[in-house]
């Protein structure tokens, strides 16, 4: 039976992506990562009949094991954007990216990959996913611009695989981030704040034409994410970038609103200074044009702000538990 293999499926989104396909899918799973960080476990800990390979071995597995393999989903990457290290993020995101690509190609093997809204830096050219603007775009810091180094990379590939999608995430939050430190969704480190302190504490803007907490970002919810990458699989819709967010940009202020009243609590909300370290690579607006996906043929509503965070906060963070 052909199997689906997911990179990256310790971590967030691709343990949740693992999940969600699992259940519509029906096909056997092979997860690739690094499975040795105890903080992890609990995002895989639930794949018990999946087949197990290190991301170290994965492309010499794959080119093996090419003709039991349906499609790859490929989400591992290096996500910190404070990492000023260029060579981690060219190792991890662009080198290693691309010889899946160069497998895929090989095996004819439908593809899926993780590219990010940081790849639109500023948004001077916009939030369009049309492949005419990639070579413009400049991100703020270098996960961006691994990011979009391997979109320009691809685009410009004579041998692809049959079908393959880069998809550009927006702001994803909900279960199974609890590893991820810093770089944990803002409705995750909310929660923890109003925990411990009883309050949150906001970016202030550091801009004439913002308000402090009215710095604007499309926010996503994983389960949406998982979704999208369902829905790309099974109905093979044209190849090329798509966005993967809302399409509705909110502000911080309403995100931390919703948290205490997911938690049935009267909001209390201070401003502190953005750290200096990336105050000028700070995106103020991000919101995801979406009409790609749209007319792919993807209809089903997107959750709302209020209720993505009432799902994660209520049936996940209170307990502590995994998706």
């Amino acid at each position: 039976m052909s199997k689906m293999v997911i990179t990256g499926a310790a971590g967030f989104i691709g343990s949740v992506t693992a999940a969600v396909l699992q259940k519509m899918m029906s096909l056997p799973l092979v997860l690739v990562d690094d499975f040795n960080r105890a903080d992890k476990k609990g995002n895989f800990a639930r794949f018990t009949q999946a087949q197990f390979v290190d991301r170290k071995i994965f492309p010499q597995w794959l080119d093996q094991h090419a003709n039991e393999v349906a499609l790859v989903i490929h989400l591992g990457a290096r996500t910190d954007t404070t990492e000023f290290n260029v060579e981690i993020f060219n190792e991890l995101n662009l080198f290693y990216s691309q010889q899946i690509w160069a497998l895929c190609a090989k095996h004819a093997i439908p593809l899926v990959y993780a590219s990010s809204a940081a790849t639109y830096g500023a948004g001077e050219h916009g939030y369009a996913d049309d492949h005419a603007l990639v070579e413009a775009l400049k991100p703020l810091n270098p996960y961006g611009e691994s990011k979009n180094d391997f979109d320009k990379w691809a685009l410009k590939q004579t041998s692809a695989p049959p079908f393959w999608y880069g998809l550009k995430f927006f702001n994803v939050y909900g279960p199974n981030e609890y590893h991820k430190g810093r770089m944990a969704s803002v409705v995750f480190h909310a929660f923890g704040q109003v925990n411990t302190t009883g309050r949150v504490s906001l970016f202030r803007s550091h801009r004439p034409d913002f308000t402090d907490g009215g710095q604007l970002r499309d926010f996503v919810y994983v389960k949406d994410v998982a979704e999208v990458i369902a829905f790309l699989c099974a109905n093979k819709p044209e190849s090329g970038l798509y966005n993967l967010g809302s399409g509705k940009a909110r502000t911080f202020l309403s995100l931390a609103e919703a948290v205490f009243s997911a938690l049935e609590k009267q909001p209390d909300i201070q401003f502190v200074d953005t750290p200096i370290d990336i105050r000028d690579k700070y995106q103020y607006f991000t919101e995801a044009k979406i009409d790609k996906l749209r007319q792919a043929g993807y209809n089903k509503p997107f959750f709302s702000l209020e209720d993505g965070i009432a799902d994660y906060v209520q049936n996940y963070l209170v307990n502590g538990s995994f998706f």
